[in-house]
């Protein structure tokens, strides 16, 4: 996890205009890097750049089909870390690389900002960092003031700094792997918006806990929702009981086993094989190994928790949340109506 408090050290900062090469939108580049010796006004950008990245422990590595070095941020941001006199070329050369993936006609211009952080602390280790920031959206703000002994009311357009919509921060370790990169994307459920990830800056998922646990969590979800029904004849109860008894153990555990995990949530010997052969279909599915063993992140639990629903949905008419206790819940039909009805068995009111 990024440590906001722990990154101080904004070394260099330049700022480029980067339109859209689809319409034709101009790209201009600052000659220098600004000058940083206002210390409020370092503050404020610090804030902007970086505290969008606090809560985040979702990691990426740059790669490229063929090999890494074909990368052109991984290049960039290669001789950067070995060079920092090269950091206005290379900012350079990150905006043209961005115009030239600005093709799509929803790519909305915007101020590309380039930064070096001279120290950040991930995970308890101090590394440096490059900082990729594009603003795309600007704000009108009213601006009231005292003059003459009155008040007057005026605007001005600008960014607000509590809404970074793109931004990357490049940290100076794995780089083997493609360094460890951080993202932020405002805009990522547009489909427009993908070409931050794809084809600007060209990333991959890191293999990590957070990753396994997330995929983990998917299969557990799919399982539970599709293939069971298919092989089992279960009811929605029944399936809620199996979700909540997954989530749990999620959420209680330090570690996933996936013998354990088979032999206190899923139980039945017939089930669990269902389970094994789904798990291996989802690997080739989706072209991925799941391990047997892992620490379990839970911070990516909470973000994927609400996969596990226990909400049982009857017609249009009600909604039963479930939390536990399958056993007493019992579904039946009612001959002389022609519905089905579930019986709820409970101590006392809440």
């Amino acid at each position: 996890m990024i440590h906001v408090a722990d990154v101080k050290d904004l070394q260099y900062l330049t700022i480029h205009k980067v339109g859209n090469a689809g319409k034709d939108e101009p790209l201009v580049f600052s000659k220098s890097p600004i000058d940083l010796s206002n210390e409020e006004i370092g503050k404020l950008l610090l804030n902007y750049f970086i505290h969008p990245f606090a809560n985040n422990s979702e990691y990426y590595h740059l790669f490229h089909s063929i090999e890494l070095p074909l990368n052109e941020i991984f290049v960039c941001a290669s001789r950067i870390f070995e060079d920092k006199s090269t950091f206005q070329e290379q900012s350079i050369h990150i905006a043209q690389h961005l115009y030239d993936n600005s093709m799509h006609p929803k790519i909305k211009g915007g101020e590309l900002y380039l930064a070096y952080f001279d120290k950040c602390l991930i995970d308890g280790e101090e590394v440096e960092a490059i900082g990729i920031f594009k603003s795309e959206t600007r704000e009108t703000y009213l601006k009231v003031y005292l003059h003459n002994e009155n008040y007057e009311v005026n605007y001005e357009d600008g960014i607000n700094i509590s809404k970074l919509d793109k931004g990357c921060l490049i940290f100076n370790i794995e780089k083997e792997d493609g360094y460890r990169i951080s993202i932020i994307d405002a805009q990522s459920k547009q489909n427009e918006a993908v070409y931050w990830k794809d084809d600007f800056l060209k990333v991959k998922r890191r293999e990590d806990t957070y990753l396994q646990t997330e995929n983990y969590v998917d299969l557990c979800s799919a399982f539970i929702n599709k293939k069971l029904t298919e092989d089992f004849d279960v009811s929605r109860a029944d399936q809620i009981d199996l979700l909540n008894k997954s989530a749990n153990y999620f959420k209680e555990k330090e570690k996933f086993d996936f013998d354990e995990f088979t032999e206190e949530v899923i139980l039945q010997p017939a089930v669990i094989e269902s389970f094994k052969e789904f798990k291996q279909q989802f690997e080739t599915n989706h072209e991925m190994s799941l391990p047997d063993s892992f620490d379990i992140s839970s911070q990516a639990f909470k973000k994927q928790a609400k996969i596990f629903k226990s909400i049982l949905k009857l017609d249009k008419n009600f909604h039963v949340y479930i939390h536990g206790r399958a056993d007493m819940i019992e579904k039946g039909f009612d001959d002389a109506t022609g519905l089905n009805f579930y019986k709820l068995f409970f101590k006392e009111e809440a």
